[in-house]
Parts: structure tokens; C-alpha cells; sequence
């Protein structure tokens, strides 16, 4: 098999996966990185914000912190 050849069969290898939960626990790289790298995005999509400036909730679920600063 040529290198071409060879590279486009590892290239498309890679392209049918998707991310299951499972790959945290897997020995595979590419299982493993697309599990880190999901963690990553749903985590940044969820908080909505790149800042580091996080909205805090009180025991009863009511915001209390907005952006990082106390409401009134």
C-alpha cells in the first residue's frame, strides 16, 4: 500500500469517529482526545462566556452572582 494511500485510510479512520462517553476510558488517542475535547466545548458553551467571570446560584437555585458580580 502506498503512503498516500495508507495516510487517506488513517485520515478517514479518524473522520468516522464521533465522541462517546466511553472514550475517557479508552486507550485510544483519538477516542480519548475527542472526549477531552467535547468535555471542553459543552463546558465553554454552557457557561457562555470566556472572561473566567462565572454566575454563581444560592442552595435554592437563585442567581446570585452575575458575571461575577453580586446582585442586588
Amino acid at each position: 500500500m502506498s503512503k498516500d494511500k495508507k495516510d487517506l485510510q488513517q485520515s478517514n479512520e479518524v473522520a468516522e469517529k464521533y465522541f462517546d462517553a466511553s472514550g475517557y476510558q479508552s486507550s485510544n488517542q483519538t477516542e480519548k482526545g475527542l472526549a477531552i475535547t467535547h468535555e471542553q466545548a459543552t463546558d465553554a458553551y454552557t457557561e457562555g462566556t470566556v472572561d473566567g467571570k462565572i454566575d454563581m446560584l444560592d442552595e435554592q437555585g437563585e442567581l446570585k452572582e452575575y458575571r461575577g458580580k453580586d446582585l442586588e
